[in-house]
This record gives C-alpha cells, sequence and structure tokens, in this order.
C-alpha cells in the first residue's frame, strides 16, 4: 500500500488537498490514480441519481398542475 492510498483511508481531506496540487504541478506519476477513479465514478452515479430525482418531482410538479384543478 502506497503512503498517498493510505492518506486516503486515514486523511481524507489532506489526501483531496494533495492530489489535486499534484496534478497541477504536472507531478502525475505521484498521483493516486485509483482512488481518484473510483472518487470520480462514485461522484458520476451520485449526481446521475440527483438528477433522476429531480426529474421526477419536476414531472410530478408538471402533471399535478395539468391535471389537478384550480
Amino acid at each position: 500500500m502506497n503512503n498517498l492510498t493510505t492518506e486516503y483511508e486515514n486523511d481524507f481531506c489532506a489526501w483531496l488537498e494533495r492530489n489535486p496540487g499534484l496534478l497541477r504541478q504536472g507531478r502525475v506519476s505521484e498521483i493516486d490514480t485509483e482512488n481518484i477513479a473510483e472518487e470520480l465514478e462514485t461522484m458520476g452515479k451520485s449526481q446521475h441519481r440527483e438528477l433522476t430525482n429531480r426529474l421526477k418531482i419536476l414531472f410530478a410538479h408538471l402533471l399535478r398542475w395539468e391535471f389537478e384543478p384550480d
């Protein structure tokens, strides 16, 4: 287990601050690619669920607006 993986597991905030800095400095070989990929996948799934839920609510409101009496 490398140092970044340990940091990811023990101090997520420090890991989160360190990796973007490494990336911005062009130190790509030092970033924690595996955990970054996992976080991006998780974030994408979470945002997709959130969008789906908001669309369901929007459609429910539109249906009520269309079919319920004033």
